[in-house]
């Protein structure tokens, strides 16, 4: 029988004998175009990621959100999910990773799907969110299987997709079909990239609407004969200007939001379109339709009704400084707050994990933006949910993206210790 010290050695040890294989394939990933939108190459890296679970001795399964709005036959939405049956009588952990990526955009100096290594890092669109983070799951529980410890939980991985569009067609759907509930799942891990010394216990509330404003079409030679809906949303961006962002900006969390600026209310806005309702704009019409998309965060102290109320009276107080002002308002997403406990087991697993790998306690923090622990959270109902994984936050959705390779291989091992402190060793 093997001791817990031994048993940490030996995992530790399979971990350092892994890390080419981890660097390898987190290329391979990292090779794979998913970019969302439009959702490319899904199904193809379900299957790289269904493989590789399938030779570390898993169950896997393929599982299709075809209902969802934005799954085709040209994009289909494939996810991927991989058990691994303890011997029994300890909870299950789950390791869920997206692997869709944001476009490449410009501004890089090296080929964004090439999965170029240079000076201990690993450039590529996806490489720090979270592709490393995903293929750190996979070595983190095989480590545990190489090392010859035997679980007594069951652990299990995910693949899944369109998490940088809300991630409806991916842990959303795992979680409505029951795979991943409150129950069934102990502990859900999400390797994002937060840095290797910290823990996420959740992220601040999203509220996205889109304002319209309806104008009447006229000549552009005769505007006076028409009203202008672009013009009509002006004051609408003026009222947000000079009253909402100044009120938002003393809105301060108790959050630990990251970094600093984040820890306050924010609105932003995301886009303007406007000229002639169902067509290209024509220059020489006034124009009679405007839309605004808003992004706004709001934190903990804050409710869903009183952030819905500000806007809905913002727009009535502007209308009413003019009749011929009309505004419609449409909920694009609504994300509330989430935030585990600092003593839940698995934020108390990965800080002892984090200190025995890199000799010091971890930074218990919030993220600014929403992942998937939303659908965890109030989907499947599970309470003991962080995001942890390698990758600086700041490399998100930029040019010439990486991801530490040190910084790779210190998030395996600490993930590895976290899954046997949780799952426990098999007397």
């Amino acid at each position: 029988m093997t001791t817990r010290l031994q048993a940490e050695a030996s995992i530790l040890e399979e971990v350092t004998r892994a890390a080419d294989e981890l660097v390898d394939f987190t290329i391979d990933l990292v090779k794979m175009p998913t970019v969302n939108p439009p959702g490319e190459g899904y199904r193809e890296c379900a299957e790289l990621i269904g493989g590789k679970l399938q030779a570390f001795g898993h169950q896997t399964a393929y599982i299709t959100a075809d209902a969802s709005a934005e799954h085709s036959d040209a994009y289909p939405r494939v996810n991927v999910l991989g058990r691994r049956e303890g011997s029994g009588g300890g909870p299950t952990v789950h390791f869920n990773g997206h692997f869709d990526v944001v476009p490449a955009g410009g501004g890089w100096t090296v080929d964004p799907f090439a999965g170029v290594v240079r000076e201990g890092r690993l450039y590529g669109r996806g490489s720090a969110d979270m592709k490393a983070g995903l293929a750190c799951a996979l070595f983190a529980v095989e480590a545990v299987r190489r090392a010859g410890v035997e679980l007594a939980g069951s652990v299990e991985i995910s693949g899944t997709v369109d998490e940088e569009s809300g991630g409806f067609a991916g842990l959303a759907h795992l979680a409505e079909q029951g795979l991943v509930a409150r129950g069934k799942t102990d502990h859900v891990i999400i390797p994002e990239p937060l840095d290797v010394d910290r823990v996420c216990l959740g992220h601040r509330g999203v509220y996205w609407f889109k304002v319209i404003s309806e104008g009447r079409i006229g000549h552009g030679a005769m505007p006076f004969l028409g009203v202008n809906a672009i013009e009509q949303m002006g004051p609408v961006l003026e009222e947000i200007r000079r009253r909402l962002k100044p009120s938002l900006e003393q809105r301060r969390t108790a959050m630990p939001v990251v970094p600093d600026a984040a820890r306050q209310s924010s609105i932003n806005i995301n886009s303007i379109l406007g000229g002639q309702a169902g067509q290209e704009p024509q220059t020489p019409c006034v124009a009679d339709r405007c839309e605004a998309v808003f992004d706004r965060r709001f934190v903990v102290e804050e409710s869903l009704e009183a952030t819905r109320a500000e806007i809905a009276d913002l727009l009535e107080r502007v209308a009413a400084q003019d009749e011929a002002r009309q505004y419609s308002l449409e909920e694009l997403m609504v994300v509330r707050p989430t935030l585990t406990e600092e003593d839940d087991p698995l934020v108390l697993a990965l800080a002892r994990s984090i200190e025995s790998v890199l000799g010091r306690q971890p930074e218990l923090v919030a993220s600014p933006g929403t992942y998937d622990h939303k659908h965890v959270a109030r989907i499947a109902g599970i309470d003991s949910c962080v995001a942890y994984g390698p990758g600086a936050l700041e490399q998100a959705h930029q040019p010439d993206e990486w991801c530490s390779i040190d910084d790779m291989v210190n998030a395996t091992r600490v993930m590895a210790l976290t899954l046997l402190d949780l799952a426990g060793e098999t007397n």
